[in-house]
């Protein structure tokens, strides 16, 4: 008869799970000796417990598949907490598994002692501790299921005693443990939608990371509605970036194409996305929006009518009530300021223009032409997130992913290496700031040690770069705080085991990063970007304009 850490194990392995990621324990030795019996599931040790949690979130979102971290009694367990807030804000199934104090020593405050139900309520759909034998079957089987019908954390504590204790039978009904189907709307929100598309004299197309797998449904609603279509930067990846329809992104991942003509046109349809910068979107209430989740229509703008349904469904139902239309005056104005928009982007691009100093655009750029078609792009949070997402030229065929939703730097590291992990052979590239790869430096020693051949650009501006920018556009002088000394990136890697490059000159920029891609194995290029350049906005008014000019003042009579 399998023991509790056994029938888990199988448990995983059925439902197809491949890796847990964690750090080993005692309270974990039953799990991890359960593991390394049975075979089909890969330990993958890392140097921090958050990276774990972050290259488990990492896997879940780009697969909807479960994914699994692990961490030991109290540090280890509390340590994941950070990284799980990547799968809770971008709705990504994870099951997290903490090592609990044994039984006879519960309650005494004995030594790592916490109440971690407690501390995992707010980031879990569900948590658990397993307190006997025969709770596990039935928890096991809760516990994924509610990871994958809330699209978020599941926690399960379990103690070293019962891990050890033989299990009383199989987790029930395993083939219910899946994703969630697509959802069909309703005819009658069909017809009412149809009504409203067919009144607007323009209508402008918003599309998030719902419409993942419906790229040629997206095609045929804006060939058959004249109408251009916008991204958020979740949806980026979901065309290439030359597609005619598919004008860009709106806010500042975007540009003035898609922030004007998500306000401009007389109705927006938003297609599965919940955009949180509100200031971006229309107040007008001409909106339609469509998402599987109802709790998230109409939270973002007023809408006039909400459809709840997958976007994919629920275009192809529109497609048949939908005439065609000929008129494309709307759609010819968004693309011409998408061209112009491109042509800044290209001139700022340019290593040319660079002088003695390396632009972060050229950066980006480079490394964007000479990524693989297929290629995993992972951005870090702050002003890098900037560089990454405007100058990408996505292919269509790429994936880009970081912490869309949480926003916090230092995870793209953890995220970059599970990544890696579903695919060895499929190219992995990480942008990723100097403040945040040093916050967990330790993951890249994890990418060496399981031989994962992630690609980490670091952008070396010396400093917190997009604090510093929010200070000046408030008008304040930069902080003292926002700058700090860094390490030789490339050094450390070479120090680590794995490859590193250095990039100094805009003349040789391209020569490198060509070199640093091709190489085997993990490698870090250092990067070291002017400190000044200021990101492309789509709109800076006077005011704006002022106080930034009102900042620099400041900080040179400061200095």
């Amino acid at each position: 008869m399998p023991n509790v850490a056994e029938l888990l194990v199988d448990t995983l392995a059925h439902v197809g799970v491949r890796h847990v990621f964690g750090i080993v324990g005692d309270a974990l030795n039953p799990f991890t000796h359960a593991i390394e019996q049975d075979g089909r599931v890969q330990w993958i040790g890392v140097r921090h417990e958050e990276g774990a949690a972050l290259a488990a979130a990492g896997q879940a979102k780009l697969t909807g598949q479960l994914a699994v971290c692990c961490g030991t009694t109290g540090p280890g367990g509390n340590h994941l907490v950070a990284g799980l807030y990547e799968a809770r804000k971008d709705h990504a199934p994870v099951l997290a598994i903490t090592g609990g104090v044994p039984g006879a020593h519960r309650g005494t405050d004995y030594l790592q002692e916490d109440s971690p139900d407690l501390l995992f309520r707010d980031v879990a759909a569900y948590t658990q501790t397993v307190a006997a034998a025969e709770q596990a079957p039935a928890v096991f089987h809760q516990a994924i299921a509610e990871a994958y019908g809330s699209r978020g954390v599941a926690h399960l504590n379990i103690p070293p005693d019962v891990f050890a204790a033989s299990a009383p039978g199989v987790v029930p009904s395993l083939a219910t443990l899946r994703p969630l189907p697509e959802v069909a709307p309703a005819e009658a929100d069909v017809a009412t939608a149809a009504a409203l598309i067919a009144e607007a004299k323009s209508v402008a197309i918003f599309c998030g990371a719902g419409c993942r797998g419906a790229a040629e449904e997206l095609r045929q609603l804006a060939q058959r509605l004249q109408a251009p279509l916008l991204h958020t930067y979740r949806g980026k990846e979901i065309m290439a970036y030359d597609e005619p329809y598919w004008i860009g992104g709106v806010g500042l991942i975007g540009g003035t194409a898609g922030t004007d003509a998500v306000q401009q046109a007389e109705l927006l349809v938003m297609l599965g996305t919940d955009y949180p910068y509100v200031d971006f979107l229309p107040k007008h209430g001409n909106v339609i929006q469509v998402d599987e989740r109802a709790l998230a229509i109409g939270r973002r703008a007023p809408v006039t009518l909400g459809v709840v349904g997958s976007v994919r469904p629920t275009i192809r139902a529109l497609l048949e009530r939908l005439p065609q239309r000929t008129d494309t005056a709307f759609l010819d104005r968004a693309q011409q300021r998408r061209a112009a928009w491109d042509r800044m982007l290209d001139e700022r691009a340019d290593p040319a223009r660079s002088g003695d100093k390396i632009h972060p655009q050229a950066v980006a750029r480079a490394v964007s032409d000479r990524a693989a078609t297929d290629a995993v792009l992972v951005t870090d949070t702050g002003e890098v997130t900037l560089w990454a997402a405007n100058w990408l030229r996505q292919t269509g065929r790429q994936r880009i992913t970081g912490s869309f939703n949480n926003a916090a730097v230092g995870t793209g590291m953890g995220i970059a290496n599970g990544a890696q992990l579903l695919d060895r052979q499929r190219q992995v590239i990480l942008h990723v700031g100097d403040g945040g790869l040093t916050m967990l430096l330790g993951e890249f020693m994890t990418a060496v040690e399981h031989e994962l051949p992630v690609k980490v650009v670091v952008y070396d501006n010396s400093g917190w770069g997009l604090v510093h920018l929010e200070m000046e556009g408030a008008g304040l002088p930069a902080a003292k705080g926002t700058g700090f000394p860094n390490l030789d990136f490339a050094a450390f890697a070479r120090a680590c085991g794995a490859q590193g490059f250095t990039a100094r000159d805009a003349a040789t920029l391209d020569a490198t990063v060509a070199e640093f891609l091709a190489v085997p194995g993990p490698a870090i290029l250092h990067a070291l970007v002017d400190p000044a350049e200021v990101p492309a906005m789509p709109h800076v008014d006077a005011k704006q304009a002022l106080r930034f000019g009102i900042a620099k003042v400041r900080e040179l009579i400061g200095r």
